[in-house]
């Protein structure tokens, strides 16, 4: 009866601790792909010290957050076994794959590379908590890696000019949540924010408006207040290193052949008519078109992409091709010989064609082409059928071409992904940050999916991923910016990385408080 007794009380004191233990969860986005929860936590004690050997630069990134995220006492060290938190190559493990383990005695982080180690110091800063004065991890298992190898933020500069410490500060909140790409929309018809030395006045004109239109498209209300500014080569070496040590790629992104205006103010003979302008206060799609029948064109844009490429290490140039109206090209007597010349019968052939020359051209330097989806010669707009949008099958898209995908019927991106092309989705209705909370609330954002659900498995490889868009035109100040881009910024990096079968909306919101909390600073959440 003793020894029966004895079993029992073994039995419920074992089911007690296991009810009694209860995993702290990890509060983290992007989630990983896979958490295991040990039985216990860790806590460290200071000074945390850093093993970092084969990982130095991502050690003392380390080293500083856990200064600046918990004032916590850290530094790196050169032994291994006397270290609380130890990092290893693993060369076994898959593309940007991490893993990180928390046992009773320290942390080990193992990664494939240092971009991948980089992703794994962005995951232990919000794993740590801390109370009491000292940090504490709860016991576990992480693995992780992303499910889109591209995701991107894009800010529009074109249209109003934020300067270096708002895109660092923009750049520091993409690493945190493993966003991998900084779109720089560095041209449009309202502004012409990159310096090209061989053509000053492209700043010295093209950066500069009178006026700027306010309250909404086609008010016709103006502020009244000149607005101007650019960045410097200097300006654009020292951003892309601060991107490089961040594992984040900056895409520039000039527009060509359309949304020029700022490009002809400064030299009237890159347009269609030869006249001079003034840069554009009002917003819309503007009629201004490069005159492609031009070779000094060409000259002048093959000139302003060796610039970039000089600038700009990444492997892609953006050339924007969106919202083109063929108003001018028609009524040019030059382009429409040019047209009879080489055998191109409508303006948006023209378009395929000149992209395409774009497309080598830049194929020659080493690079790769991207714009958005009208390259591909598809009508999206009604404007594009009055005015000459029919595309027949002689023009086709260079081989290479990355394609982003922002308007027309989703079945576009069948038909694009058909045809053997790259695609970023960013379809404006889920991920344009300038569209209001009431057209795309938080929620809504974060259940975008960049895959759409009919598309056939043989073609889903062909999306690389996703890409959430800060146009500028109504966004002249930062905290303005700042309102419309946090949170949901967390939720489209959360699904670039966490993809569609890892997401869940309930968690993402418990630890977007958490989050919003540790780093309110950082992100600030405008009520």
């Amino acid at each position: 009866m003793i020894k029966k007794l004895c079993c029992f009380c073994a039995a419920i004191l074992s089911l007690c601790s296991q009810v009694a233990f209860s995993a702290n969860e990890y509060r983290i986005i992007p989630y990983p792909q896979e958490v295991e929860y040990g039985e216990g936590i860790l806590r460290l004690k200071q000074p945390i010290r850093i093993y970092a050997s084969e990982f130095p630069q991502e050690g003392a990134l380390l080293e500083t957050y856990l200064n600046k995220d918990f004032q916590a006492e850290a530094a790196l060290s050169k032994s291994k076994k006397k270290s609380e938190i130890v990092f290893s190559l693993n060369p076994k493990l898959a593309e940007n794959q991490y893993q990180i383990t928390v046992n009773k005695k320290h942390i080990e982080v193992e990664a494939v590379d240092a971009e991948a180690a980089f992703y794994a110091v962005q995951t232990l800063r919000q794993m740590f908590e801390k109370e009491n004065g000292s940090l504490s991890v709860q016991q576990g298992v992480i693995r992780d890696y992303p499910a889109f190898s591209w995701r991107s933020f894009m800010l529009d500069e074109g249209r109003h000019f934020k300067g270096k410490d708002v895109v660092k500060q923009l750049l520091d909140n993409m690493a945190l949540l493993k966003m991998n790409v900084f779109h720089w929309h560095l041209t449009d018809d309202q502004g012409w924010r990159v310096e090209i030395k061989k053509y000053p006045l492209l700043t010295e004109v093209g950066s500069y408006r009178d006026s700027t239109e306010i309250n909404h498209f086609h008010s016709n209300i103006y502020d009244g207040k000149p607005h101007s500014g650019y960045y410097t080569q200097e300006d654009i070496r020292e951003i892309v290193a601060y991107a490089t040590e961040r594992h984040i790629q900056i895409v520039p992104e000039i527009d060509m052949p359309g949304h020029a205006s700022s490009a002809i103010a400064a030299y009237p003979w890159l347009g269609v008519k030869g006249e001079s302008i003034k840069v554009p206060c009002y917003f819309g799609v503007h009629y201004n078109l490069y005159d492609v029948s031009n070779p000094a064109v060409h000259q002048f844009l093959g000139d302003v992409v060796d610039e970039l490429i000089g600038l700009f290490p990444g492997s892609v140039i953006h050339i924007g091709g969106d919202e083109v109206r063929y108003n001018h090209w028609n009524d040019s007597e030059a382009v429409q010989a040019y047209m009879s010349e080489k055998g191109i019968h409508t303006p948006a052939e023209l378009q395929v064609h000149f992209t395409n020359a774009m497309s080598e051209m830049i194929r020659s330097k080493n690079k790769r082409m991207m714009g958005w989806n009208e390259i591909t010669g598809e009508k999206i707009h009604d404007y594009q059928h009055e005015n000459g949008g029919k595309q027949n099958s002689e023009q086709k898209l260079a081989e290479g071409t990355i394609v982003q995908f922002w308007n027309g019927n989703p079945s576009l991106i069948e038909n694009t992904a058909r045809n053997g092309y790259d695609i970023v989705n960013s379809f404006h209705e889920y991920t344009y940050l300038d569209y209001t909370y009431e057209s795309i609330p938080l929620e809504k954002a974060y259940k975008f999916s960049p895959i759409p659900t009919d598309l056939p498995e043989e073609l889903k490889g062909r999306i690389i991923g996703i890409g959430c868009q800060m146009w500028g035109e109504f966004i002249p100040t930062v905290e303005s910016m700042n309102r419309l881009v946090y949170p949901r910024i967390a939720a489209y990096a959360e699904t670039g990385w966490s993809g569609d079968s890892n997401k869940d909306y309930e968690r993402f919101q418990q630890n977007l408080n958490q989050f919003l909390t540790q780093y309110r600073a950082a992100f600030p959440v405008i009520d």
